[in-house]
């Protein structure tokens, strides 16, 4: 990556924090940090789970419980188990703390306006539309891809919807025991394998191979979430497991696809897939795709975040 950008990217990232007032342990004027009253704005008025504040906002256990110790010494929320799973704790806003997430949203909307006020009306435009390109951008980076055990409530989950939604748009509906399989066993190694993406450690997409020694691998099982449509998930799935099909000794990936996903079909076609004649018996296929996988993938160095149809 060049130095430029990313001496860019760590501009942009000093001159928020210093605009929002991040950098201030009296955030929006109020006696705590900005940790403390993003985590009060996330409980909400109707309360959050403990592991879901860790999960959505990619916290530290240790210090999410500082911090909700710190907010129950300040009497502005309790911690108490689930009415129907003691192991589960839930926080919830006190009185004073839903009276505290009113006044931060008040105060939230003066640093808006102070932000917006001094601009042009054109300026004004262009700061907002870059800023929710910024943030849709910004999710995408937050997408994780791995490999995962097709066994587990999330992986069963992910092929569940892609199940639902193949019979909402195929003409005559869906039934997966009537077409190829790709069953558990079948993507696992050295069989195959399974890739999950998510999103603040929710599942939002997925996509398989089963694997056939050197001759062509399968793509199956591509899918993403409606809420992540747009941000290149697919394209990423898709070329992490093309990265896996040749680290299994493939050189040609295999597809076939219905001829209602028109989406899907242009992403395989812009990702150099070509059609091909029929090479299967899938009932429900209309197009059959190939791409011959010419060199070798450079892996992206590790993060220490979870690695990546």
């Amino acid at each position: 990556m060049p130095v430029s950008e990313l001496d860019q990217v760590r501009s942009f990232n000093r001159t928020v924090a210093e605009r929002i007032g991040a950098l201030s342990d009296t955030f929006l004027g109020r006696d705590r940090p900005m940790g403390e009253s993003r985590i009060l704005w996330e409980i909400g008025p109707g309360g959050a789970e403990v592991r879901e504040l860790r999960a959505r906002l990619g916290l530290d256990s240790g210090y999410l419980s500082r911090v909700l110790d710190a907010l129950k010494r300040q009497g502005l929320i309790n911690v108490t188990p689930a009415a129907d799973d003691a192991r589960v704790r839930v926080a919830r806003l006190t009185r004073a703390g839903r009276a505290e997430r009113t006044e931060l949203d008040r105060r939230s909307d003066a640093v808006v306006w102070s932000v917006l006020e001094p601009l042009s009306e054109r300026q004004r435009s262009r700061l907002v539309k870059a800023m929710s390109d910024i943030d849709r951008l910004l999710t995408a980076s937050m997408v994780t891809v791995s490999v995962e055990d097709p066994t587990t409530r999330d992986a069963r989950w992910c092929i569940g919807q892609y199940f639902a939604e193949l019979d909402t748009r195929f003409e005559l509906g869906f039934d997966p025991s009537l077409g190829i399989s790709a069953e558990p066993d079948e993507l696992v190694l050295p069989s195959g394998l399974l890739l999950l993406a998510r999103l603040r450690e929710r599942p939002v997409g997925c996509g398989a191979l089963k694997f056939h020694g050197r001759r062509p691998a399968e793509l199956k099982r591509m899918w993403t979430a409606p809420e992540v449509r747009g941000l290149g998930v697919g394209r990423r799935l898709l070329a992490e497991l093309e990265r896996h099909a040749w680290d299994e000794g493939a050189r040609i990936v295999h597809l076939e696809t219905n001829r209602a996903l028109k989406e899907a079909i242009e992403l395989y076609r812009s990702s150099g897939y070509r059609e091909v004649p029929r090479f299967n018996d899938e009932p429900y296929a209309h197009h059959w795709f190939e791409k011959r996988l010419t060199s070798p993938f450079a892996r992206r160095p590790s993060t220490g975040s979870r690695p990546g149809r």
